[in-house]
């Protein structure tokens, strides 16, 4: 499991840090304080920049980036299905049985906004949903740097085993067959929760 920064054991945080509690890559945080968006300081005759917990808070409401990565370290965890039905079911069965963040979109559309205001973790993606939005989905997480560490689990009821390995380059980490158990959701999400933090 990720752990949590707790803001009262730590005033001034790395790059790297600031890193894993946005969810993003450490050179977009060094992005960021180069062009002076996130305020911070360089350790004297270093490359290395520090930023002050205070001034990361502040960044991050401005910029509704998630508080808790921060706060928590809770995987934040994105279920995109086309079926409402299934895809609240879910988001049910984890809310009530894991201490996960979870939200829920139907369609790609819909799971694009998710994204650039949720950052998730893991997404668990309908792999039936039409091809042009799946695989245009998939893509379109894979080549957002902010999303970098995103986790994609398809999920799917008819697949072969010589399709599933081709899910592999189409930009998925795993797959869930259907009909699956919570404890099978669970070990995927923790287990790709992992390899993120």
């Amino acid at each position: 499991m990720r752990e949590a920064f707790n803001v009262n054991e730590k005033d001034v945080l790395t790059t790297g840090e600031v890193a894993k509690i946005c969810n993003v890559a450490s050179r977009t945080v060094s992005k960021w304080f180069d062009s002076g968006q996130l305020q911070g300081y360089r350790i004297p005759g270093s490359k290395d920049r520090r930023i002050p917990v205070s001034n990361l808070l502040a960044f991050m409401k401005k910029h509704n980036i998630p508080m808790d990565g921060l706060m928590s370290g809770a995987p934040r965890v994105l279920i995109v299905d086309t079926d409402p039905a299934v895809a609240e079911t879910l988001r049910k069965v984890l809310a009530e049985q894991t201490r996960y963040d979870v939200r829920v979109a139907c369609g790609a559309f819909a799971a694009g906004a998710e994204c650039e205001k949720f950052r998730p973790h893991v997404m668990l993606l309908d792999v039936h949903m039409p091809e042009a939005e799946s695989g245009a989905f998939c893509a379109f997480v894979r080549g957002n740097e902010e999303l970098q560490f995103t986790k994609i689990i398809g999920m799917s009821s008819r697949l072969t085993e010589g399709q599933i390995a081709q899910l592999a380059g189409k930009g998925y980490d795993s797959v869930l067959r259907k009909p699956f158990t919570v404890r099978q959701v669970v070990d995927s999400i923790e287990h790709a929760h992992a390899v993120v933090a």
